[in-house]
């Protein structure tokens, strides 16, 4: 059985770490029997005749993809475009969009023929050994298929206790030199669950209500594995990794016992630290953390199920300063109920906390009780162009509140970040920017060049076969090439060049006179990486306000 695996394009912008879901999928069909492979085009571009070149090598048995509701339109298109190629591949379609809208799914795009609802390790277990036999489908639980035009839907699995029975995630067969180029922290789980129900939260109905922990020494075997990669910053994205104080230290003591070293961030409920645990957390490494608080009004917060209180908030911030460690706050524009006043409350609170915030839209995605149960809040769904459930455009009214003017509020934000921005470029220019300003203006600007790089496919068609030249060495040329084919300043392509080659992310081969630039597939074998990267910052954190 051979099964090939497509991450569907995600921006760039949006900070994607390599794909952890799908690689847990691609590690469930190697240990259900099957040949794997994984099509990554988050960090190429992605054409239907790339596509089809790679499936024409491989020829699968099936294709598999998954996304969530802001790329699920994009991913739907290449499930077309696979069975337009081959109508006889089984196609395979997962993620939590689909779970909680699979029959729509299956009849807008007859060309998928399973979905995968929820966790799918198991399900996959089940599915491999009858992948090619459509009449036994109907023996697997946890998918949903059309059968003779009747939705056959055979119900979610039990979420399964034993989280560490699963195989590690297959990151082998991702394009690890693209990831490492890129400089995003790579994601791992240590939970699935979340207690709590957050009326516009769509992971906790994918994962569950109680929360099931990994055992710290193979969390921690997986993040050897990932320094061996050559990776140096991590980012634990589970829905509360402080959601235990015990788990959260018998980590920490595992990291401190193997001496390992490395950055990592997590996101945390206001309500669960403390000086103790981020201290504990601090000394392994830990320098950031990211909060939900998502309003500064209190009625606010208690319509959406958010069981925290503002000055839990304020508190939680205050705590993070003392002790030293970077702090993030996200709020949300449009929750139900939503007035002029609220979001000044809001924007007054953020200000007042004194630390790094953004603002994100309300997106009601399927499977939500913001959607599911819409009527029975103050809130109207103006869209259901999966393309604009992104967070960054209005996209719902309330009674109070256009669309209009929730854009116009987070507008007055985005000014001030410019304003911001602004002056470090102008500092930056005249020479009179501090060590941080510099780093965020290279960080900026490496990060357009590397986007450039990968959504342009610039190396594949530019850097190929060029002319070996006596007179310069071949990195020479391709900075020159680069120069000429990207937007950004000389001096951000050859330090990022240099560094690219360096680290081992980018190399060459020579072939009659000529050379060609590669992105390499193999990882670097050391546990140090040649040059240690600078740790990429979060979108928001480039384009938050600090105040």
């Amino acid at each position: 059985m051979k099964i090939a695996l497509i991450a569907a394009p995600f921006p760039l912008e949006e900070m994607p770490s390599p794909p952890l879901g799908l690689s847990y999928v691609a590690a469930a069909f190697r240990e259900a029997g099957a040949e794997v492979i994984l099509l990554d085009y988050i960090v190429e571009k992605y054409t239907p005749e790339k596509m089809r070149s790679a499936l024409e090598a491989f020829q699968p048995d099936a294709v598999g993809i998954t996304s969530v509701t802001m790329n699920f339109k994009q991913a739907a298109r290449i499930i077309q475009d696979v069975k337009e190629y081959n109508p006889a591949i089984v196609t395979m379609f997962g993620g939590p969009h689909v779970t909680f809208d699979a029959e729509n799914t299956l009849r807008a795009y007859p060309e998928v023929d399973i979905v995968a609802l929820g966790e799918a390790e198991l399900t996959i277990r089940d599915l491999t050994p009858v992948l090619c036999q459509r009449e036994k489908w109907v023996d697997v639980k946890g998918i949903a298929f059309l059968h003779e035009g009747r939705l056959v839907n055979n119900g979610r699995r039990e979420f399964f206790k034993e989280l560490d029975t699963l195989a590690l995630p297959a990151r082998d067969l991702l394009p690890i030199a693209r990831y490492r180029a890129l400089g995003f922290p790579v994601s791992i789980i240590t939970s699935r669950g979340c207690p709590y129900r957050c009326i516009f939260c769509q992971g906790t109905r994918m994962v569950g209500h109680k929360i099931r922990y990994r055992d710290p020494i193979k969390i921690v075997d997986e993040i050897e594995n990932i320094l061996a990669l050559g990776f140096k910053r991590i980012n634990i994205s589970d829905d509360f990794f402080t959601s235990s104080r015990k788990q959260v230290g018998l980590l920490c003591d595992e990291i401190k016992r193997r001496k390992l070293k490395f950055a990592w961030s997590a996101f945390a409920r206001v309500n669960s630290i403390s000086h103790e645990l981020l201290e504990t957390m601090m000394e392994t490494g830990c320098d950031s953390i990211s909060f939900g608080i998502e309003s500064g009004n209190q009625e606010m917060l208690d319509r959406v199920d958010k069981h925290i209180k503002l000055d839990q908030a304020r508190k939680a911030i205050q705590v993070c300063k003392e002790v030293g460690m970077h702090v993030f706050s996200s709020f949300m524009v449009g929750l139900p109920g939503e007035t002029k006043q609220t979001l000044q409350e809001t924007d007054a609170f953020a200000r007042e906390l004194g630390a790094d915030f953004a603002y994100h839209f309300l997106a009601p995605l399927p499977g939500t009780p913001v959607r599911d149960q819409v009527e029975e809040y103050d809130i109207k769904i103006l869209s259901n162009d999966w393309n604009e459930y992104d967070a960054n455009r209005a996209i719902v009214s309330t009674s109070s509140l256009t669309t209009q003017e929730m854009e116009e509020f987070v507008a007055e934000y985005d000014a001030c970040c410019k304003e911001l921005w602004w002056q470090i470029e102008q500092a930056y220019s005249n020479g009179t920017a501090s060590p941080h300003e510099i780093y965020r203006w290279e960080t900026k600007h490496r990060m357009d060049f590397v986007y450039q790089l990968f959504t342009e496919d610039i190396i594949e068609n530019k850097a190929q076969g060029l002319l070996l030249r006596h007179d310069q060495p071949p990195m020479e040329t391709l900075i020159e090439v680069l120069n000429s084919h990207t937007s950004v300043e000389e001096a951000v392509v050859r330090k990022a060049v240099e560094a690219f080659v360096e680290q081992g992310n980018l190399d060459w081969y020579e072939q009659e006179g000529k050379v060609t630039w590669v992105w390499p597939d193999a990882p670097v074998t050391s546990n140090e990486p040649r040059v240690t990267p600078l740790p990429a910052p979060s979108r928001d954190s480039l384009q938050s306000l600090h105040v």
